[in-house]
């Protein structure tokens, strides 16, 4: 009687692309998304939402409209494409709510999952192996969307057991950009200047509360935004010290505003949410000499960044950011604990 093999899996899912061979899944161009067989150390998801990263959704609204339909057409035709939710054109991808429906034999007993449990992905759809059969609905409002589909989770992959205190909604919209509160409690002080540019967003919400709980009483945070419109929302959360008013592609209005607010010292740290590009020498003039600027958002360049700062003699550290902390899901989780505000805000957004 023919015996059938488990197909044995490579830790970091090397074994699923398909294009170019030798590379990680995530740079991949291509990967298989069959979800027929699962390897032994891969799990298979029941995807019931994904929420698509923000400068993906920003890129894809801007490319086809605010028509649902569109969109909808554009999220299918990147993931038959590339077998993932990576779109080509800002590099990012997302996260994703799913049922676990199948564990691999060689997981089996050694995590803390069983068929049934929902869960939120904290890697990113631009490495998840994704199959769409059907986008149900598009949230314009809140970069997500409503599918029928499958997704694997790779051996290395974090994820997130929902909360049983809070909307999957609401969990979602903290968990979608989870790296970035968690990243600013370490590299904010007592007493800091802190610049969040961005501030109406996710992230640069989450990120001003934070901030302000580290620096205290003695430091300052100053919220930048882009509209009017966003003003009554970060002052809704009573945790900036000053609301700026300036785009973030303008760095000489940058410089600016900060150096009139600061007396010339200008900040200590400089955090940027935004989802848009050329931003990154707004930041790096809004920061001190060697002070640090972290790069949160997905539409940073590398290069404008680098040789930005050399061509203008500006010393600073520059990071980053890394969508990923350790225990940075439950750190995100309880700031929206910690602060009714936050939380409030959060849910009349996103719940």
């Amino acid at each position: 009687m023919a015996t059938t093999l488990t197909k044995v899996g490579h830790r970091l899912g090397v074994h699923r692309v398909l294009e170019p061979k030798g590379v990680l899944p995530q740079p991949a161009w291509k990967i298989d998304n069959n979800m027929e067989e699962i390897f032994d150390n891969e799990i298979l998801l029941d995807v019931i939402r994904l929420n698509i990263d923000s400068a993906s959704f920003h890129q894809i609204v801007s490319e086809v409209g605010k028509d649902e339909e569109k969109i909808k057409a554009k999220m299918l035709s990147i993931v038959a494409e590339r077998g993932k939710h990576h779109n080509p054109i800002t590099g990012s991808g997302g996260m994703l709510i799913g049922t676990v429906e199948k564990i691999g034999s060689a997981l089996e007993g050694k995590i803390d999952l069983k068929a049934g449990d929902k869960i939120a992905t904290l890697v990113s759809l631009s490495l998840t192996p994704l199959r769409i059969d059907a986008v149900k609905k598009v949230h314009l409002d809140r970069d997500q969307a409503e599918i029928d589909g499958k997704a694997i989770l790779f051996a290395s992959g974090v994820y997130a057991k929902l909360p049983t205190d809070m909307t999957e909604n609401l969990a979602l919209s903290v968990l979608d950009v989870a790296g970035a509160p968690a990243q600013t409690a370490r590299l904010v002080k007592k007493g800091d200047s802190v610049v969040i540019i961005g501030a109406n967003g996710k992230s640069g919400i989450l990120c001003a509360a934070v901030a302000k709980e580290v620096v205290g009483p003695e430091g300052r945070v100053i919220a930048t935004i882009r509209r009017e419109s966003a003003r009554t929302d970060v002052e809704a959360i009573q945790m900036v010290d000053d609301i700026v008013l300036v785009d973030a592609t303008d760095a000489a209005g940058m410089y600016e505003k900060v150096h009139a607010l600061t007396n010339g010292k200008m900040a200590d740290v400089v955090i940027n949410c935004v989802n848009i590009e050329n931003t990154e020498m707004a930041s790096i003039l809004a920061c001190k000499d060697r002070g640090t600027v972290y790069f949160f958002s997905m539409a940073t360049s590398f290069t404008k960044a680098a040789l930005g700062a050399e061509g203008i003699g500006h010393d600073v550290d520059m990071i980053i950011g890394n969508g990923y902390a350790h225990q940075h899901a439950d750190y995100s989780l309880d700031v929206i604990r910690r602060y009714p505000l936050v939380r409030k805000l959060f849910e009349e957004r996103y719940a």
